[in-house]
């Protein structure tokens, strides 16, 4: 895809065209704590098929990426257990803002100032594209 055809150039649409990765954007107007709720609102979709992204970090503080159906939350006991971890959290929003180089509301996994390990829920996998 050319610039020209992106509604916004941030850094994950960036990284797509650098790797060549077809994509299509869905732009919302942000609201402030609206969270998946509001966008699938804003969309038209059902909220589980708003994948939100979600920085974490375990007991060393080294951070990983989580992508979740939006109208879900995160076992963080089963994920450490999962990965290995004693335990994961939730970054705060500035630690989160610093690895990611995103604000919170607008994170991606893709374009992140640090490289980080993603998980994934499997039910995103399965999810057929929409629009």
């Amino acid at each position: 895809m050319s610039k020209s055809r992106h509604v916004s150039e941030t850094p994950a649409t960036q990284f797509l065209c650098r790797h060549g990765v077809a994509f299509g954007e869905h732009p919302y107007d942000y609201v402030e704590h609206g969270g998946t709720g509001e966008s699938a609102r804003q969309l038209g979709v059902d909220e589980s098929h708003v994948v939100k992204t979600l920085v974490m970090e375990d007991e060393h503080a080294k951070p990983l990426i989580v992508l979740m159906n939006g109208d879900r939350t995160v076992s963080t006991k089963n994920l450490a257990r999962q990965i290995g971890a004693k335990r994961v959290e939730p970054c705060k929003p500035e630690v989160a803002n610093r690895h990611s180089g995103y604000l919170i509301g607008g994170t991606s996994p893709f374009g992140t100032r640090k490289q980080m390990p993603v998980y994934v829920k499997s039910t995103i996998l399965g999810m057929e594209e929409s629009g």
